[in-house]
């Protein structure tokens, strides 16, 4: 269940006039690829990206530190609640082709499944199945 994957995060939002700076500094000292945007309310009004970071502003050579969220967030983004399991949440973003989906309660964000941790899971399943082939190949030696 996606309530599991979110148990320990704690939510990264901003509002809407953060700038894109800002922004990315929160990102990168929270180790995240996404902030969700946020009206006066709480309500998720959008999400920003590190690929929007990369291709909306460095690519464009926009100033991140005049440039606010409004102005390059993907707005009213795709969502997903907290009793969904996560193979729903995989298929809405490889069926859209984005990496993160906010997870809310109400319209208010209360985590984000990216990708990556689709990712954690199966890479520690494949890490399981290296060491049990290792372990049978000791034993038939």
């Amino acid at each position: 269940m996606i309530r599991d994957v979110i148990r320990n995060q704690t939510v990264l939002a901003m509002p809407a006039t953060t700038t894109v700076r800002e922004a990315a500094r929160q990102m990168k000292a929270r180790g995240v690829g996404a902030v969700m945007v946020t009206d006066h309310h709480g309500k998720l009004r959008g999400i920003f990206t590190e690929r929007d970071c990369l291709f909306d502003v460095v690519a464009e050579g926009i100033n991140p530190d005049t440039t606010t969220l409004s102005m390059v967030m993907t707005p009213d983004p795709e969502t997903i609640t907290a009793d969904r399991k996560l193979g729903q949440a995989l298929h809405m973003m490889h069926d859209n082709g984005f990496r993160h989906i906010p997870v809310v309660d109400h319209g208010i964000p209360v985590g984000m499944v990216s990708i990556r941790d689709a990712l954690g899971s199966e890479l520690s399943n494949f890490e399981r199945e290296v060491v049990k082939k290792s372990q049978l190949g000791e034993i038939l030696g």
